[in-house]
């Protein structure tokens, strides 16, 4: 059985020594979880890569990943050389691209995470940090799912990510960051057809006649509400799919139908009266947000304090 005594004794007993190089790709290989992708993060061909695992495992005397049809799963051994060596190599990098900065140049944050709660919460709080304050750093956006936002940092492409799920292992920091409550609105007259009157005992047999308005055909939102709120499933499927909870909320607004969206999102058209809520639950749909790191690389000065700031902003979201 593997275990983290393997390696060390296989280090001690073999004046141990590793390239730099191998390193890099093993590692590279770890945050991907295939050999094809990592070889197109490092521009390189796969046997290329391949050829360097395998000089690595012969070098260490045991196997780092098992070879499964889609990609590879690290073994426990491959598990424990990744957690050591990543954040090293990680501020190696770090040290290279300072070296070659000058003064002027701006450290660059790269963040990515969900479209809508990056745009509305995280850029316009961490656009503070842009400005000339002799800590100011460069922020490049990009928007995606959890899994792509994961993907991204474990391969190196971000250095902070927003997501809703708390990832598995040991390669990622997370950090809770705050709780979205979730809403069910619709137009007032959409309120008044399906006769809701007191919000605190709506009943699901009164919305089902009332369109959707979704992000995805599989309702994400409107489900899990009718599955915590009304343990039911919605009666009917969207009648109006957009893929950004803004368009959703746009289309709500038009009177388009029922939707379920975060409270920060539709705060301003609920006191407008643009949309009331159609139901007010003792215990609303919560969903909770994430910042993730890729450990160790919160000793990157600019990385910490992009954190550390979102943290502090997040206490007043909630």
């Amino acid at each position: 059985m593997e275990d983290g005594r393997g390696l060390e004794k296989n280090r001690r007993g073999a004046g141990f020594s590793v390239d730099l190089a191998l390193l890099r790709t093993f590692v590279t290989v770890h945050r991907a979880g295939s050999f094809t992708r990592a070889a197109a993060l490092l521009g390189l061909s796969q046997p290329a890569v391949t050829s360097q695992i395998r000089t690595l495992e012969r070098q260490l005397g045991r196997p780092l990943f098992l070879r499964q049809a889609r990609g590879v799963t690290p073994t426990t051994i491959g598990d424990e050389l990744a957690h050591k060596a990543a954040p090293h190599l990680d501020a190696l990098v770090e040290i290279a691209e300072t070296g070659l900065e000058d003064d002027s140049t701006l450290r660059t944050l790269h963040l990515a995470g969900p479209p809508e709660f990056t745009a509305e919460r995280a850029l316009p709080a961490l656009g503070e940090l842009t400005g000339e304050d002799g800590q100011a750093f460069a922020l490049r956006a990009s928007f995606g799912n959890a899994e792509e936002t994961l993907e991204g940092l474990a391969a190196g492409h971000h250095d902070l990510a927003i997501g809703t799920a708390r990832p598995r292992g040991a390669l990622h920091t997370a950090t809770p960051l705050c709780d979205e409550v979730h809403v069910l609105v619709a137009t007032p007259h959409w309120a008044e057809r399906a006769g809701v009157e007191d919000v605190r005992d709506t009943d699901a047999s009164a919305l089902k006649h009332v369109p959707v308005v979704e992000v995805h055909e599989s309702l994400p939102f409107v489900g899990r509400y009718w599955a915590s709120v009304f343990d039911a499933r919605p009666a009917s499927p969207a009648t109006v799919v957009a893929p950004d909870l803004r368009a959703v909320l746009a289309c709500a607004v038009a009177g388009a139908g029922l939707a379920v969206l975060p409270r920060y999102l539709c705060a301003e058209a609920l006191e407008r009266g643009d949309v009331v809520a159609l139901h007010d639950p003792p215990v609303p749909p919560l969903r909770t947000y994430f910042l993730v790191v890729r450990t160790g690389t919160l000793a990157m000065p600019h990385i910490a304090r992009a954190h550390e700031w979102l943290l502090r902003a997040a206490a007043d979201w909630n």
